[in-house]
């Protein structure tokens, strides 16, 4: 690796608890792998200062372009994201170069009292549920009104200890986040109850990470490339074609699973489920398909844009507000 070896390893992270949790866990594993010290660069986003909703500054890539502003200047050699906030689109000079395996994907909530979805619902009073995403949003109020009950949800944003703080201060029932960001940093014993993906399906990619690097560092690519996940690549690759399929940033509210389907030890094949719908939950299309596991990117991303054309047809685009044409 030429005389550079013995230099650190510069990741490029976001400052956030939750985004230097999950970075120094990668530049743990990178360190192993390479014998090289691995220090972290503390990079602001324009998502981490605005205060704006994530669909009004843009969606995807407000966490992500600074990030890769620093890689293209090569002020760090690689970079971890949650992938959920990657854009669908990569560019051809940036390589994902890993995508490691992935943590629980679910939804998770955190109630007042520890009720779940289902008790909060049924209270006298409608209960009050925070979330930050038009996804969730149609989801919680397409079950609510299943059960035939009424929630509100409430737009909220901010950082887990932020989030959490309106249900302890009584502002909030509860709130919904991501289990995969609570387990990063410790406070799983926080969460009320697990949403099974039968009623709130995640937002594509959840709970896995992207590493990025340079394409032109071919050799720090190969070396990331050691940490890939192929069975977690093949899944999120589906969910994002699907996203990008039906023309959506992550302020629609679009939410995607590919489970993998094993029969006994042996993995023999793939589940894609996709949602879409009207954030007052009563227009929802859900559709899933199943298949052999993808072997190549091409049939990962092959399965996610024939759902979603499916999803098209049962009318998911007059679900997403306006359309780019």
């Amino acid at each position: 690796m030429n005389d550079t070896s013995t230099r650190p390893l510069r990741l490029g992270t976001r400052r956030s608890k939750l985004a230097m949790a999950q970075s120094g866990q990668v530049a743990e594993a990178v360190r192993q792998l390479t014998g090289r010290p691995v220090e972290l660069v503390e990079i602001t986003t324009y998502g981490d200062v605005s205060r704006e909703s994530l669909a009004q500054i843009g969606g995807t890539g407000v966490f992500v372009s600074a990030l890769r502003d620093a890689l293209l200047a090569g002020e760090i050699d690689f970079a971890v994201h949650s992938l959920k906030d990657l854009p669908t689109a990569q560019p051809d000079e940036l390589a994902l170069a890993a995508i490691p395996p992935r943590e629980d994907p679910r939804d998770v909530l955190i109630a007042r009292d520890g009720l779940t979805f289902q008790e909060l619902a049924a209270q006298p009073t409608v209960a009050r549920i925070g979330t930050g995403s038009p996804r969730r949003m149609a989801q919680l109020n397409a079950w609510a009104r299943d059960l035939g009950l009424e929630i509100e949800t409430v737009p909220i944003r901010g950082n887990i200890d932020t989030r959490i703080g309106f249900v302890t201060s009584g502002e909030l029932d509860a709130v919904v986040l991501a289990a995969a960001g609570l387990a990063r940093i410790g406070r799983s014993d926080e969460v009320t109850q697990f949403l099974e993906t039968d009623a709130v399906l995640p937002a594509p990619g959840q709970g896995a990470l992207a590493i990025e690097c340079a394409t032109t560092n071919a050799p720090l690519a190969a070396t990331l490339a050691e940490l890939d996940d192929p069975y977690t690549r093949a899944a999120v690759t589906a969910e994002r074609s699907l996203l990008a399929a039906l023309e959506a940033g992550c302020s629609a509210p679009v939410g995607a699973l590919a489970d993998l389907l094993a029969d006994g030890q042996v993995v023999t094949e793939m589940r894609l489920r996709g949602v879409v719908g009207t954030t007052d939950g009563k227009t929802l299309v859900q559709l899933s398909t199943t298949g052999p596991v993808p072997s190549s990117s091409e049939e990962a991303v092959a399965m996610g844009r024939e759902l979603a054309a499916a999803m098209l047809d049962k009318g998911a685009a007059g679900l997403m507000g306006e359309r780019a044409l």
